[in-house]
């Protein structure tokens, strides 16, 4: 049996992460729940937000070069920049996971934190899909994982 694609790899990671936002309009209804911290008496500090991470790996499914930095700050200039013009967290990293035959297999990536009130959770859900969206097809990849979580922001 073949080894997985860099691709594929990404997108087992972040399977996970796709069944917790499987159901995005419930999930983001419990977002208005106050953090435990704050139930709990301690002070609550900032609104109510959503922090979506969005992770993009680099290697090439079809085994041409990877993803450069100089391309994937274009794409973040042409795709994310204008849906969050607000501002966005980029982080350089590298990702692993354990292949179906058992090997530890490793990629550069880069992960995009956008943080926006849970009150534009709805509006917003559809551009990320778009830049996901836009990324995979860009650079032929299965995948670019997702994971939503509530946050209390004070800027």
């Amino acid at each position: 049996m073949p080894t997985m694609k860099p691709r594929v790899r990404l997108a087992a990671v972040g399977a996970a992460f796709a069944l917790a936002a499987a159901t995005p309009v419930a999930a983001y209804a419990a977002l208005d729940d106050p953090p435990a911290a704050a139930a709990s008496g301690a002070v609550g500090r900032g609104k109510p937000y959503v922090e979506t991470r969005l992770f993009f790996g680099t290697e090439r499914p079809d085994g041409g070069p990877p993803v450069t930095e100089k391309q994937f700050l274009a794409f973040v200039d042409r795709r994310i920049t204008p849906r969050f013009p607000a501002g966005l967290t980029i982080h350089d990293g590298r990702g692993q996971w354990r292949d179906q035959n058992g090997t530890i297999e490793r990629e550069r990536s880069y992960e995009v934190v956008l943080l926006y009130p849970v009150s534009e959770a709805g509006a917003q859900d559809p551009r990320i899909e778009r830049i996901r969206t836009a990324y995979e097809r860009q650079y032929a990849q299965e995948s670019v994982a997702r994971a939503d979580a509530p946050a209390r922001v004070d800027f």
